[in-house]
C-alpha cells in the first residue's frame, strides 16, 4: 500500500488534466461556431486551425486524461474496495457518471463540428462550458467534506450555483452586445 498514495496523487494529476481539457475544447467550439460565420477567405483560415487545435486538444490531452483518470480510480478502488461502500463515494460515482456523459456528448459536438455541421449557438456553447464547472464544485466538495448524508444541502447548493452562473452568463451576454454596438 506504500504505492497507493503515489496512484491517487496520478489520478488527482489526470482528473485536472481532463476537465482542464473540456473547459478548453468548449471554448475552442465556440470560436468554431463563430468562425463559420466570418466571410471568406477569414472563415476557411479560422475553421482549418480550430479543427487542427480541437483534434490535438481532444485526442492528445482530453481523451488520454479521462482515460488515464479512470484507470488509476479503478486502481484505487481495487486496492481499497471499502471506498464503495461509503456514502459520500457513491454519490461521486454518480457525478462521476455524468461527467462521462459531458464527455460523451462533447465528443459528439466535436464530431459534427469535425464535419462543419453547426448544430449549436456560440452562446448555447459558453452556457454548456459550464457544466463541467458545476460537475468539478461537486465533485470537489464532496470529497472535501466527506459527507453525503447532507447531500439535499449540496444538491441546493449546487442549483443555487448553477442559478448564479446563469446570471452572471446573461449579464456578461449584455456587456458583449453592448461592447459590440
Amino acid at each position: 500500500m506504500e504505492y497507493y498514495n503515489y496512484l491517487k496523487s496520478l489520478h488527482l494529476i489526470f482528473v485536472i488534466t481532463w476537465f482542464a481539457g473540456l473547459f478548453y475544447i468548449v471554448r475552442l467550439f465556440v470560436y468554431q461556431i463563430e468562425a463559420a460565420q466570418k466571410p471568406s477567405p477569414e472563415k476557411e483560415i479560422l475553421q482549418k486551425q480550430y479543427k487542427i487545435m480541437t483534434y490535438r486538444l481532444w485526442y492528445i490531452i482530453t481523451w488520454p486524461s479521462a482515460v488515464l483518470a479512470s484507470l488509476f480510480a479503478f486502481s484505487l478502488l481495487y486496492l481499497n474496495p471499502s471506498l464503495i461502500q461509503l456514502d459520500y463515494m457513491q454519490v461521486k460515482f454518480g457525478f462521476v457518471f455524468v461527467l462521462y456523459l459531458y464527455h460523451l456528448k462533447c465528443q459528439q459536438i466535436y464530431n459534427h463540428l469535425q464535419n462543419d455541421e453547426i448544430k449549436y449557438t456560440s452562446n448555447f456553447m459558453r452556457l454548456w462550458n459550464e457544466g463541467a464547472t458545476i460537475i468539478l464544485f461537486a465533485v470537489v466538495f464532496l470529497i472535501i467534506a466527506k459527507n453525503a448524508v447532507n447531500w439535499i444541502y449540496g444538491v441546493i447548493g449546487i442549483f443555487i450555483f448553477s442559478v448564479l452562473i446563469m446570471l452572471g452568463f446573461k449579464f456578461y451576454k449584455r456587456i458583449r452586445e453592448r461592447n459590440q454596438s
